[in-house]
C-alpha cells in the first residue's frame, strides 16, 4: 500500500540547438561534443517558454492523463534551480496557471536530485494523509544559468519540465522508498552563484555571474561512485537485486557517466531508459521527462520495479524504487 503514481506528463521547447549551432557561439565541434558527452542536440527556451510555463504545460499532461482536475491538488513541488524568479517560486506560478486554487506550493532546490527528492517528500505527505494529491515537477531552464562563453558547461545543458501526479492505492505497489544523501563539503565541484549582493559588506568575492560553474572530472568521478553506493544500498535494503529491476531511469546527465554506471551495475543496455542524446542534461528535469517517455512508450508495465538515481550540486544524490 502506498504512493503511486498517476500520471506523468513532460514539455520540452520547440526550439532544436544542434551541436553544429554551438560551433557559431563557442569554440566547439560536432565530434568533440558527442565523443565526450554523447550529446547531439539539447532544446532552448525561447519566447514565453519559462520555467513555470514548461511546468504548467508539463502538469496538464500529467493531470489529463490521471484524470486529476487541478482543483483536486493538495501540494505543488517544484524542483529547480532556474526558478522564473527567486520570489515568488515557480511552484506558485505553476499553481495560478492550472487553476490549482486548494493547493500549497513551492520549490525545492536539490539541484539534478530535485525530483527525486520532491517525489520522496511528496510520499511521506500521502503517507499521513492518504487523501492528498500531489503534483511533483522538476523544470529547468538552464540556458538562462550558463556561461555561453564556456565550452565546458553551455555544450552540456538544455531546458525542460516533467511532472507526475501522485497518490494513495491500497494495492501493495507504488513509491517503496528512496536513499537520499548530500556532502556539502564537495560544494565548490560544482555550483552556481546568486547575483551579487546589493549590501557591499555582503558581497562574494569571485562571484562572476550567476552561471554554472563545474570541475567536470572530479564530478564525474564522484557522480559514478555515488549513484552506483546508493543503488546497491537501496537494493539492498529492499532485499532485491539487479536482477528483479525491469528498467532503470538515471539522472541524465552524459552518455560516460552513465555508460560508466551501466558498467558498474552490470546493466544491459535494455535496461537503462537514456535520452540524454536529444536533451542534454536537464539537471532536475531529466527524470521526469525521461519517466514520463518511458511510460509513454510502454516501457514500464503493472508491477515492474523501476529504478531512480541521481546526482547533482551539493552535491546531491540518492536512489528511489517504485513497483508500478
Amino acid at each position: 500500500m502506498g504512493t503511486v503514481i498517476l500520471g506523468t506528463g513532460s514539455c520540452l521547447p520547440k526550439k532544436v540547438v544542434t551541436n553544429s549551432d554551438l560551433e557559431k557561439v563557442v569554440e566547439t565541434n560536432d565530434e568533440w561534443i558527442r565523443s565526450r558527452t554523447g550529446i547531439h542536440a539539447r532544446r532552448i527556451g525561447s519566447g514565453d517558454e519559462y520555467t513555470y510555463k514548461l511546468s504548467a504545460w508539463a502538469a496538464q499532461k500529467a493531470l489529463d492523463m490521471a484524470g486529476v482536475t487541478a482543483d483536486e491538488l493538495d501540494l505543488i513541488v517544484v524542483g529547480t534551480i532556474s526558478s522564473h524568479m527567486l520570489m515568488p517560486s515557480s511552484a506558485c506560478f505553476v499553481q495560478k496557471e492550472i487553476g490549482a486554487h486548494k493547493a500549497f506550493a513551492y520549490d525545492l532546490n536539490a539541484a539534478c536530485s530535485g525530483f527525486l527528492y520532491s517525489l520522496d517528500l511528496a510520499d511521506k505527505y500521502i503517507q499521513a494523509d492518504h487523501n492528498k494529491k500531489i503534483l511533483v515537477i522538476g523544470a529547468e531552464t538552464l540556458s538562462t544559468r550558463v556561461n555561453w562563453q564556456d565550452r565546458n558547461t553551455c555544450i552540456l545543458f538544455g531546458d525542460g519540465a516533467g511532472a507526475a501526479v501522485v497518490g494513495y492505492d491500497e494495492r501493495k505497489r507504488g513509491f517503496l522508498g528512496a536513499d537520499l544523501y548530500s556532502d556539502g563539503g564537495l560544494w565548490n565541484l560544482l555550483y552556481m552563484h546568486s547575483p551579487q549582493s546589493l549590501n557591499k559588506d555582503l558581497m562574494v568575492p569571485d562571484n562572476d555571474g550567476a552561471h554554472i560553474v563545474m570541475e567536470g572530472r572530479e564530478v564525474f568521478k564522484h557522480a559514478v561512485r555515488a549513484m552506483s553506493d546508493a543503488v546497491r544500498g537501496l537494493l539492498e535494503r529492499m532485499d532485491l537485486g539487479m536482477e528483479d529491476i525491469q528498467l532503470v531511469i538515471p539522472h541524465q546527465a552524459n552518455i560516460r557517466i552513465l555508460n560508466k554506471l551501466k558498467e558498474r551495475l552490470e546493466l544491459p543496455d535494455e535496461k537503462v531508459f537514456i535520452n540524454v542524446t536529444e536533451y542534454g542534461n536537464t539537471s532536475a528535469a531529466s527524470i521526469p521527462i525521461a519517466l514520463d517517455e518511458a511510460n509513454r512508450q510502454g516501457r514500464i508495465k503493472k508491477d515492474d520495479y523501476l529504478l531512480l538515481c541521481s546526482f547533482g550540486g551539493g552535491f546531491t544524490w540518492g536512489a528511489g524504487l517504485i513497483k508500478w
